[in-house]
């Protein structure tokens, strides 16, 4: 085995068997994606890609609570807020920018790529998986798109993965941030494999000795993916998808408050309190989003959600919703506008509009 890590010790790289391996090593943080760790993770996989000893990348978090809880979001809201007299900062458009690409790099990478997702998975930590062939879960896992809590919207690709999801799930996922278990998450395409959290030493064991001349790289690793893994079980969401579908194929968030309030039943009536806790522009931004994302390629939604975080950092609610959850943690954001009918089209329309500093592009 060759090891490497960067400076920072917050990710790690090596190689064994034809296998590289990338390990997250922020637990106390659960593993959160700094913009170092992406720094130094997306040049590496295109050293892999070029590789031709490099058969396959493994991924994985260190600390056995979280494969990736997200992006460093409060590492961004401490660089506008206590560093840059509240406005944009260089951080809040280098992380972007630094990620979606790496989120492209993933999307497109030529070998397998198997991520597994143990523990808690959200936001950036979506990001550095969804793009990948084998999203491998856990008894363990928990995975969810939580960002109109704080004021923000499902990137990295949200855009394109959740329009991939089964009928309107996506759309369930985007605007509530529900929490999906393993068997949800294979059911919404999320994930594609369960395996044991016991066995995932004993699957990355057996990917390291690969035969790699028994067929195409991806053959030997999906047929060493399948031979651990098992059902997950029944779906939750399954029992709930057709209120799912017609609730949220509505065409504005008043209109899927009103659905889900003549549904009935205790499923619609979690959905619609959740929703009201949500921010309001965030949820009427996150609609829009999701349309305008049905049937981009990644390089046009990911350019996209770059105006959309830019147009977040000169807002208001991100600020209110990261001071909320991640700095006080007193969790009663006060949005602004606090109601839905307060949001209006233009300033939805805001933010899908080119950044001063320019769009985000891609080599």
């Amino acid at each position: 085995m060759t090891q490497v890590k960067d400076e920072q010790h917050d990710i790690s790289f090596a190689t064994e068997g034809g296998v590289g391996i990338v390990s997250l090593n922020r637990p106390k943080a659960l593993n959160a994606l700094t913009l170092e760790m992406i720094q130094a993770l997306d040049p590496q996989l295109a050293a892999w890609e070029a590789d031709p000893a490099v058969k396959a990348v493994l991924i994985r978090g260190e600390g056995g609570k979280a494969f990736c809880a997200g992006g460093d979001v409060r590492a961004v809201w401490k660089s506008i807020m206590e560093e840059n007299a509240g406005k944009p900062s260089p951080l809040s458009r280098d992380f972007f920018i630094n990620e979606y690409r790496l989120n492209r790099r993933i999307h497109h990478f030529k070998k397998p790529y198997i991520a597994l997702l143990d523990g808690i998975t959200m936001g950036g930590g979506v990001g550095l998986s969804r793009h990948g062939a084998f999203r491998i879960v856990t008894e363990t896992s928990m995975i969810a798109m939580p960002e109109t809590a704080i004021g923000l919207f499902p990137d990295v690709g949200g855009s394109w993965f959740l329009n991939q999801c089964p009928g309107w799930t996506g759309y369930y996922l985007a605007l509530t941030g529900a929490r999906l278990d393993a068997a949800d998450a294979i059911y919404t395409e999320m994930a594609t494999h369960f395996v044991p959290q016991a066995k995932l030493p004993d699957l990355q064991t057996a990917l390291c000795a690969a035969d790699w001349s028994a067929g195409t790289a991806e053959a030997v690793v999906r047929k060493i993916v399948q031979s651990f893994a098992t059902a997950a079980g029944q779906p939750k969401l399954a029992a709930n998808r057709s209120a799912i579908d017609r609730c949220f194929r509505a065409d504005s968030v008043p209109a899927i408050l009103t659905a889900l309030e003549g549904e009935g039943g205790a499923f619609a009536q979690e959905a619609r309190e959740t929703l009201g806790h949500r921010s309001p522009t965030s949820m009427c931004v996150t609609l829009e989003q999701l349309r305008r994302g049905r049937g981009l390629a990644i390089e046009a939604a990911l350019a996209m959600e770059y105006r959309m975080t830019q147009a977040c950092m000169r807002g208001h609610d991100f600020f209110e919703g990261i001071r909320a959850v991640l700095v006080d943690k007193d969790h009663a954001p006060k949005w602004q506008p606090a109601r839905l009918q307060d949001v209006t089209q233009e300033l939805v329309e805001g933010h899908f509009a080119a950044p001063e500093d320019g769009d985000l592009t891609f080599d």
